[in-house]
């Protein structure tokens, strides 16, 4: 698709929200939780990025995303917040959702913190049934998100995560309850372990991380089926190697989140990222995502 940019809202000095809006027709309909991976200029490559829509399925004449200008940024969201300007057009995928509502919860659980409000931001312009919100913010966003977030007092905004007692609310909910968790890896890590450890069958929690693919030692990946070599450069991911080599890989969510790139690795031993894998898939070192992982060898060997 290719979006303009409608307008550009400074919601605080790091935090700026991007109105969207379509060439000519309609946009897709995009349930809440999808988002949209962006192709963002760079210096010396294209970023592709990923950031939700907070607006809900009835946004068919305009998309909203929030993005957070990141320290350091390898370039997508720092574009945005130097360069972007209105009128200027942005090319993205049609939206895909790896992190929908279950519809037959009897009440949803939202923890957030950061910039993962704004799946949460289209959920609650959808949610029917009864649900709880915690976010976690700095002191120095806060008046930004409380902003953003809904009123009512089911919604209670956090200026520390120490003022959110974990244990307390995750202890006691109803049966029936589904736990969404979105922020920041250690965040989402630590909510999870925690829920786990309280008894929550992983049927009911999930999760959506925003931590960006990180950088690296430099290595090389063998392709296998095509005999190509390509070098991954300490600041780019596996799977932009493959992308700059003209090769199409299969991605969706570009954060380790969705195993849409999970490809098999014939020699090598990998660095995983990803929160796909189990601990016993890893060890097995039969596969790996392309979009996060990296390599602990000079060398990997993938049958692609």
């Amino acid at each position: 698709m290719r979006l303009r940019i409608a307008e550009i809202t400074v919601l605080s000095p790091g935090i700026r929200k991007f109105t969207l809006e379509p060439l000519a027709g309609l946009l897709p309909a995009a349930g809440a939780g999808a988002h949209l991976v962006f192709d963002i200029p760079g210096a010396t490559r294209v970023h592709k990025n990923a950031y939700s829509l907070i607006g809900g399925p009835q946004a068919r004449t305009q998309y909203e995303i929030i993005v957070r200008r990141v320290e350091p940024s390898r370039g997508g969201s720092a574009w945005l917040h130097e360069h972007a300007r209105i009128g200027d057009i942005l090319e993205a995928k049609t939206p895909q959702n790896l992190f929908p509502l279950a519809h037959l919860a009897k009440k949803h659980l939202l923890l957030s913190a950061g910039i993962g409000i704004t799946p949460f931001l289209a959920f609650a312009r959808v949610m029917r049934t009864p649900f709880e919100w915690h976010h976690c913010s700095r002191a120095e966003d806060s008046a930004a998100f409380a902003a953003l977030l809904p009123p009512g007092p089911q919604v209670t905004l956090h200026t520390s995560r120490n003022t959110l007692n974990l244990a307390a609310v995750l202890g006691t909910q109803p049966l029936g309850t589904h736990l969404y968790v979105c922020g920041p890896e250690l965040f989402n890590e630590t909510v999870q372990t925690m829920a786990r450890a309280l008894g929550w069958p992983e049927s009911k929690i999930h999760t959506e991380s925003f931590a960006s693919a990180a950088g690296g030692a430099p290595f090389i990946v063998h392709l296998a089926r095509s005999g190509q070599r390509l070098e991954v450069a300490a600041d780019q991911t596996l799977l932009e190697a493959i992308e700059a080599a003209g090769i199409a890989a299969p991605y969706l969510c570009r954060g380790g989140a969705c195993g849409a790139c999970e490809l098999p690795l014939l020699q090598g031993t990998p660095e995983h990222r990803d929160h796909v894998l189990s601990p016993e898939q890893r060890a097995a070192n039969k596969s790996l995502m392309v979009c996060v992982s990296r390599a602990r060898t000079p060398d990997l060997v993938l049958d692609f």
